[in-house]
């Protein structure tokens, strides 16, 4: 098989399964947060760990990384900035009455949803609460941030003389069935998006085209015009909750818990290919140099041909749901509830893939989004998946 695809280190500093993974703009480090209530900080040159985070009182939900500073957020009701250089915590943001399970880092902002049925904004430097978003009848699950002078024309901005000081929207998705926009200035609901008939887990936005997309538990994806709120399309092919979205040049990658990702052509609706071979609920993927790489409750990452949907390989070592992966210089991380960190090489693959890539449009631009908290879809005993040989390997499929 060769060194391709092959994992070249396992991490297992933590304690308990790792819920996130993040990594940094400028590809440097890496961040993990954790069951074990601490974060950790690896390096993408050597994948070592160079920052260890302790002073939550519960498990870390969600993390976000910048370059300068470290985001984690916990049961434990609180939101936590660190320093990734000295390891020491900079600020507590105090305020949620209940589990936060999602943060969003957006120019000086950072955003946060919680089990209490609120979304908060605060001040990155100050500490401070900014706004509280209430009208959610459930949790808040998912966020997303946008300005409305990337999707609205100048006469449609002239209406909202309200909103003229700041015209930072935050979109939320809930438990409650719906999605919500807001004005961040005023915490007043710009639009309420009716539709989906089961919790919203994932939301991708696509500002430029005014096109928000979300996936739910009701196994549908929906699209909406943002300015507008109107409902535009429903993908209703899976059988299962959608639990996570990608959009790449205008290609939806939605992964569900009926152990498929589904391929959508945007502009039509028209579903254009599925990727099989999962045992288990899809939790996480990612494109990258025209190919899928998927993430599963089975322990497994596979990566796919994107345009044939043809499998081509399965990294197998892990022990428990894949709750998370990055891609950087050519290496797949993947974060799993067994604890541990894998780093695969797959440099091989995506040599394979150039020349593929080179026919394709050059890329625009994508963004991903997955569902909260793996334990919604799978319980730790029946994610586990033991290696016969208990060790870890790439099996090439093509």
């Amino acid at each position: 098989m060769g060194n391709s695809g092959s994992a070249v280190k396992v991490c297992t500093d933590h304690q308990g399964g790792i819920n996130w993974l993040s990594l940094s703009p400028d590809g440097q480090r890496l961040l993990t947060g954790s069951e074990d209530g601490t974060a950790r900080l690896w390096s993408t040159a050597d994948s070592q760990c160079h920052g260890h985070f302790q002073g939550h009182e519960s498990y870390i939900t969600f993390c976000h990384l910048e370059n300068e500073a470290a985001f984690t957020c916990s049961a434990d009701h609180t939101i936590r900035k660190w320093d990734v250089v000295t390891g020491q915590c900079l600020a507590i943001y105090r305020g949620h009455t209940s589990i936060v399970n999602r943060i969003l880092v957006a120019k000086d902002y950072l955003f946060s949803g919680s089990y209490d049925r609120t979304a908060r904004c605060w001040s990155v430097d100050k500490e401070k609460q900014i706004q509280e978003f209430r009208g959610h009848r459930n949790c808040v699950l998912t966020l997303a941030h946008y300005s409305s002078r990337d999707v609205l024309e100048e006469e449609e901005e002239e209406e909202e003389e309200e909103e003229k000081v700041s015209r930072d929207l935050l979109v939320t998705g809930s438990t409650d069935c719906t999605v919500k926009v807001w004005w961040v200035s005023s915490g007043r609901c710009y639009q309420t998006l009716l539709g989906h008939t089961g919790a919203v887990l994932c939301l991708i936005l696509d500002a430029p085209n005014r096109e928000l997309f979300s996936g739910s538990t009701d196994y549908t994806i929906r699209t909406w015009n943002i300015v507008t709120g109107e409902q535009l399309k429903v993908f209703k092919e899976h059988q299962g909750s959608v639990i996570c979205l990608e959009l790449v040049n205008r290609h939806l990658y939605s992964g569900s818990a009926d152990r498929t990702v589904k391929c959508w052509f945007v502009d039509t609706g028209e579903r254009i290919q599925t990727y099989k071979a999962h045992k288990h609920s899809v939790s996480t993927l990612k494109y990258h140099a025209g190919i899928l790489f998927t993430g599963s409750g089975d322990a497994c990452a596979r990566a796919f041909n994107s345009r044939s949907g043809v499998l081509q390989k399965i990294f197998r070592g892990h022990k428990f749901i894949i709750n998370c992966i990055q891609i950087h210089n050519e290496l797949l991380y993947t974060a799993s509830h067994d604890g541990t960190l894998r780093v695969w090489d797959i440099r091989g693959m995506c040599k394979r893939n150039k020349r593929r890539l080179k026919k394709e449009r050059p890329g625009q631009g994508r963004s991903s989004q997955r569902g909260s908290l793996s334990r919604l879809f799978n319980n730790k005993v029946g994610c586990m998946v033991q290696q016969e040989n208990g060790e870890h390997e790439a099996v090439e499929l093509m």
